[in-house]
């Protein structure tokens, strides 16, 4: 049924509850995974005179950190008898490069964790999930997690 299945990760736990779900339904359609993490390199533009400095060190730690999350993605998947492909993907919007990234995969799944953030922290923070599912032209699949975050 799904050929394709694309997992946005972030390192958090409910990210992982999607990486599980994927490697579950990889094992019974036969699919393909592949295991992406989003990082924006413009998280804080135009702040401050130190601003080039400070984009340096937030790059990377921000590679460092994707590079991470991904690898341990990619070993769960792994523990499950399924090979993923893994990417470090930029882009100014983290639910643009989701989106950009399933289409030039040829995903025709998505699978990716809620944050399930409620109330005033909903509309400071956004949801990228929201953002992903509201636009997605291919199955979203959200997987919450029982552990806060």
């Amino acid at each position: 049924m799904f050929k394709h299945i694309l997992v946005p990760v972030d390192g958090s736990d409910t990210a992982l509850a999607a990486v599980d779900k994927a490697a579950g339904l990889a094992k019974v359609f036969g699919s393909a995974v592949s295991i992406i993490y989003v990082i924006d390199p413009y998280p804080f533009t135009g702040v401050g005179a130190d601003f080039a400095y400070g984009q340096d060190q937030y790059l990377g730690a921000a590679t460092a950190e994707a590079n991470s999350a991904v690898q341990v993605a990619a070993e769960r998947v792994a523990a499950s008898g399924i090979q993923a492909d893994t990417r470090v993907i930029e882009s100014h919007t983290v639910w643009r490069g989701i989106l950009e990234a399933a289409e030039t995969a040829g995903a025709d799944l998505l699978v990716m964790g809620s944050h399930g953030r409620r109330g005033l922290e909903k509309l400071v923070l956004g949801s990228v999930t929201q953002s992903v599912i509201s636009r997605a032209k291919i199955t979203t699949m959200v997987v919450r997690s029982d552990s806060p975050e």
